[in-house]
């Protein structure tokens, strides 16, 4: 699905807005409209620009209000990253550059920024973290089969929801001499306690700095999964989707936190 706005004339003016690799200005911003307040303007002279779905964020632009990710083509545009061909061939599609950036077009055709693709958030100290990138490094635990990470600029700590290996969890538990189905093995502190230990060494091994740790979880023994409406057709996370879904457990999460450091 897709939205694409273009200009084919037009004056630039000294608020305009782009990226190196536009070369320059894509959208231009008149300083006395109103309405372009809080926005990045219109597409600039020879740009298209265009929305694209993101499904596992819930972005569509067919959808009222139109969003997605801003897709960028025309006679500015770069070639390509200098001998990097794989990291064009990822961001440059049937002549469109995937910005990465999630856009809002406002009926009157004004471009306005909301969000990242790639899932970068601003923990309250000013770090920056990668979702995706965390959840690949703590997904090589062997007790975890998958792992939702949430932070937020409110809080200076990570913490996750965790879906155990079912076998490996089996396994733990007989080892420990526990008894009892998944979900009465998940409700246990002793499982929590080894699983943030897991993390813990995930982290260390990977060289994480102190604001990619983990440092409460959720355990939950079902998968995530379509019915939940948590991942796509394709298995990605539903971010916004798995905030609404856990975020009373979170919460909690949170609270203990905040206990355990006064």
């Amino acid at each position: 699905m897709k939205r694409v706005l273009s200009q084919s004339e037009g004056k630039i003016e000294p608020s305009s807005k782009g990226l190196t690799e536009t070369c320059g200005q894509t959208t231009i911003g008149f300083p006395d409209d109103l309405s372009l307040i809080g926005a990045v303007g219109v597409p600039a002279t020879y740009t298209d620009l265009r929305l694209e779905e993101v499904p596992e964020m819930g972005y569509n632009p067919l959808a009222e209000p139109s969003r997605g990710e801003i897709c960028v083509r025309g006679k500015t545009l770069f070639s390509g990253y200098y001998k990097n061909p794989e990291l064009t061939k990822e961001v440059m599609i049937d002549g469109w550059f995937h910005t990465g950036d999630i856009g809002e077009i406002t009926p009157n055709g004004v471009l306005i920024i909301i969000d990242r693709k790639k899932n970068i958030f601003k923990l309250s100290q000013g770090e920056y973290v990668a979702a995706e990138y965390l959840e690949k490094v703590y997904s090589s635990t062997s007790i975890i089969e998958d792992i939702w990470v949430y932070g937020d600029s409110y809080r200076s700590m990570l913490v996750a929801v965790v879906t155990p290996h079912k076998d490996n969890t089996q396994k733990w538990a007989m080892l420990n001499g526990i008894k009892g189905s998944i979900s009465e093995i998940c409700a246990l502190k002793e499982l929590h306690d080894y699983i943030l230990q897991e993390l813990k060494l995930a982290a260390e091994r990977n060289k994480l700095r102190g604001f990619e740790h983990i440092r409460g979880i959720v355990l939950d023994p079902a998968p995530f999964d379509i019915e939940k409406d948590l991942v796509t057709a394709t298995m990605k996370k539903k971010r916004l989707q798995m905030l609404k879904y856990y975020q009373v457990e979170i919460e909690q999460v949170y609270k203990n936190l905040a206990e355990i450091k006064k």
